[in-house]
């Protein structure tokens, strides 16, 4: 009698079990990773747009009437600034003769974790649950919460 070659319907029941349990744990992994690149790549594009601001401020002895609500033409408007997937929405929140607040705002739920904020004044933000800013809220990263 010739022995058959291949696998039975239990062993390759059992394969797909595998494969869906590690799949169900890094699918998840692979998710914040994503977002937290993304938060990373809003950050970085807040501090070129300060670098904006400072430059504007130093031409014209004021950070008022630079664009409230709007970038300059001279930035660009979402994050990340080199390409890709543009995942946050940069905008000059308030803009004063003194002082500013700059924003990035997630644009689709693959950011889709929070407000990220930076003032003049090196004040750093991010408003994780969307609730509104609050002192919890003051820093770029988990581990001051």
């Amino acid at each position: 009698m010739k022995r058959q070659q291949g696998f039975t319907l239990i062993e390759l029941m059992i394969v797909v079990a595998i494969v869906g349990v590690l799949a169900g744990i890094a699918w998840p992994s692979y998710q914040e990773h994503v977002r937290s690149a993304n938060r990373a790549d809003a950050q970085g594009a807040l501090m070129g747009l300060a670098q904006a601001m400072e430059q504007h401020f130093t031409q014209n002895g004021t950070y008022a009437n630079s664009h409230t609500g709007k970038v300059p033409d001279i930035f660009p408007d979402e994050a990340p600034l080199d390409g890709g997937n543009k995942t946050y929405d940069l905008r000059i929140e308030e803009a004063d003769g003194d002082s500013y607040i700059l924003q990035a705002i997630p644009k689709n739920g693959q950011a889709g974790d929070g407000t990220v904020q930076l003032s003049s004044s090196g004040e750093r933000g991010w408003d994780r649950d969307s609730d509104g800013f609050d002192a919890s809220d003051m820093c770029w990263s988990k581990s001051c919460s």
